[in-house]
């Protein structure tokens, strides 16, 4: 439960912390800004993160079996981060690289 928590604030704090840069996985807004603080200044896809950690705790709670789900859900995250940097560093050629060496993809100080 607590993972579940967990997880369901930090996905929260960061689309709000986002605000009006936010959009679904992969689109691209007019006149974007690359936000680096708040929950971004550790992790650069904290949404992401947090529904991650938040599946985790459901499935801990429901049944291991569902970790299965997790793992699924977790490669298409990782897929859509992946893609996502790239329009990032194309779209911030100078900013993008040197937050992307300060912070992690998606679990602070590991991955």
């Amino acid at each position: 439960m607590a993972f579940f928590v967990l997880g369901l604030a930090l996905a929260v704090w960061a689309r709000v912390y986002l605000g009006r840069n936010w959009g679904m996985p992969m689109s691209q807004k007019a006149d974007p800004e690359l936000v680096t603080s708040g929950p971004y200044g550790r992790i650069r896809h904290p949404i992401y993160s947090g529904v991650i950690l938040g599946m985790v705790g459901t499935a801990i709670a429901v049944s291991p079996y569902w970790l299965i789900a997790v793992a699924i859900a977790g490669a298409y995250f990782l897929f859509s981060a992946v893609i996502e940097e790239r329009t990032m560093a194309r779209l911030f050629p100078a900013a993008y690289p040197p937050y992307k060496r300060a912070t992690k993809m998606l679990i602070p100080y590991i991955l």
